[in-house]
């Protein structure tokens, strides 16, 4: 009798190293990393390999692991209660579902899963061929299961938006705990993220901004006029500055008058029409709607090799303009060069308070201050007055959203020219 009791207990044993075993397995095989899993592969590892096969059909994988290791605690917890019937007669049933609780939970749940979860990666592929022999051995009930769960639960479909806020989630939780490093990269990731639902509109250079120099000036007014400016592509109107006629990149308009040295004789100088110039010089200007999304437009740059686009309206007015670097900003953070400025028309009081240009982008302010105003229903810091207070306030008046108090400073006729904008936090 006591020959047969060893035996029981002996087997009991085995099957709870056996729950331990597809309790572990479950664990690290969910929680290895995909990324280094696929490295892994890539370099000819055969048993990250396996696992990816495995992780591939994970709910035969899952399903196999639970079938084992519910078929062995059932008939350990069995052998365990006709044990200690034996010894304690009635009294065993309440002792055996004491005894083997506390086993399985510590010694088959608890432990090995936070062993597997702590080395998950090493683990995975340690177990690998093993887990992969229960699969294929297990595979008629856990299809004959499945089929079963399909028939009675329908399965829900995953949609483009529930995947985008997942990758968004696990974004926030890689930089959440992180350092500086980790915080940037979140940033990044997460502005990749964003180019699908911010147009150009949101990041342009508005047209009170922009830099244009007119084609029927002379060449002197022509050279000073982009030799004054920091920037290396003007759009060139004729007439009317909604009527671009082309974009003018400093280096040809240089390159030009040094071909043809008679142009800068005084003589000569007038006569010379920048018109001239840009019928021979100037590219052709690539409009884009002000509703195109980044994304869209950053791959248009791409396939074009354009870097310079002008922003038009439906009906065609010219609304501003957008760059390569201005999209590359968004997702990077500013990008400064020798001939860089600070964000003009953003100017710091003792107060704590700041003078604002009332065409200053929203977004140019966010980024500066580190705030989080708005930009869905307006694009400039005047505009989003507009927007919120529904009027076109007089100077003197105040305002408070968003947490961020505003005084109009002046008005040029109905357009906002000049504000002073507080933080909550600085009264």
């Amino acid at each position: 009798m006591n020959s047969e009791i060893l035996t029981m207990v002996g087997v009991i044993l085995l099957l709870i190293l056996a729950s331990a075993f597809f309790s572990s397995a479950e664990t690290a095989l969910t929680a290895a990393s995909d990324a280094r899993m696929r490295q892994l592969a890539g370099k000819g590892n055969k048993r990250a390999r396996l696992v990816e096969r495995l992780r591939d059909d994970r709910e035969g994988l899952i399903g196999s692991i639970l079938i084992g290791n519910n078929a062995v605690n059932v008939i350990a917890s069995a052998l365990a209660t006709s044990v200690f019937i034996s010894v304690l007669d009635d009294a065993g049933v309440l002792w055996a579902t004491i005894t083997m609780t506390v086993i399985l939970v510590v010694f088959a749940e608890v432990m090995p899963k936070t062993y597997a979860l702590t080395y998950s990666d090493k683990y995975a592929l340690m177990i690998a061929p093993a887990v992969r022999v229960v699969v294929i051995v297990l595979s008629p009930l856990s299809i004959a299961l499945r089929m079963l769960a399909s028939s009675l639960i329908r399965k829900q479909d995953t949609d483009e938006a529930d995947r985008e806020e997942e990758l968004r989630g696990m974004i926030e939780l890689h930089g959440a705990d992180g350092d500086a490093d980790d915080r940037e990269t979140q940033a990044m990731l997460s502005s990749v993220l964003d180019l699908n639902e911010i147009s150009v509109e949101q990041i342009m250079t508005h047209r009170a901004g922009v830099k244009m120099v007119n084609a029927d000036d002379d060449l002197e007014s022509l050279l000073r006029e982009v030799l004054a400016s920091p920037h290396t592509r003007h759009p060139v109107y004729s007439g009317n500055p909604d009527n671009i006629i082309g974009v003018l990149h400093v280096k040809d308009l240089l390159r030009a008058v040094g071909k043809r040295p008679g142009m800068v004789e005084s003589g000569k100088q007038r006569a010379t029409t920048g018109r001239e110039l840009v019928q021979d010089i100037a590219s052709d200007p690539y409009f884009v709607p002000e509703t195109t999304l980044l994304f869209d437009q950053l791959q248009a740059f791409r396939a074009r090799r354009e870097h310079f686009a002008v922003v038009v309206d439906e009906y065609g007015d010219l609304q501003g303009i957008v760059t390569l670097e201005d999209i590359l900003e968004e997702i990077v953070g500013d990008i400064d060069d020798e001939h860089d400025v600070d964000l003009a028309g953003l100017t710091a009081q003792a107060d704590g308070s700041w003078i604002v240009d009332g065409a200053v982008t929203i977004r140019d302010l966010n980024r500066a201050l580190g705030w989080q105003l708005p930009d869905e229903d307006a694009a400039t810091i005047a505009g989003l007055v507009l927007f919120e207070s529904r009027t076109i306030p007089r100077p003197g008046q105040e305002f408070r959203f968003h947490d961020i108090r505003f005084r109009i400073l002046k008005r040029e006729g109905n357009k906002i020219t000049s504000l002073r904008l507080w933080s909550t936090s600085n009264g």
